[in-house]
């Protein structure tokens, strides 16, 4: 049991493409990996100024979002709580 726990948790930490530095340097392709993502997952009318997506949507958006910035940035941001302004 112990073993499907930790192979479970291993599979929730894998990140789809590497995240947000924190010099900003691969900002750039960060943001293109970030909205391609989002469009695979039907999330990309969040970073629409106007949308009328649902709040468990956003919310799901904002998560994924946040997985893939640097761990200083996570901290930056951590009461910024719109995956639009993220």
């Amino acid at each position: 049991m112990y073993y499907v726990i930790v192979i479970t948790m291993l599979n929730l930490a894998k990140l789809e493409f590497i995240s947000l530095d924190i010099t900003e340097r691969n900002y750039m392709s960060w943001i293109i990996y970030i909205k391609i993502h989002l469009e695979s997952m039907s999330l990309s009318e969040i970073i629409k100024e106007i949308n009328s997506t649902s709040s468990q949507v956003k919310k799901k958006a904002t998560i994924f979002i946040r997985r893939h910035l640097n761990k200083y940035l996570k901290c930056e941001y951590i009461t910024i709580r719109s995956s639009r302004v993220l």
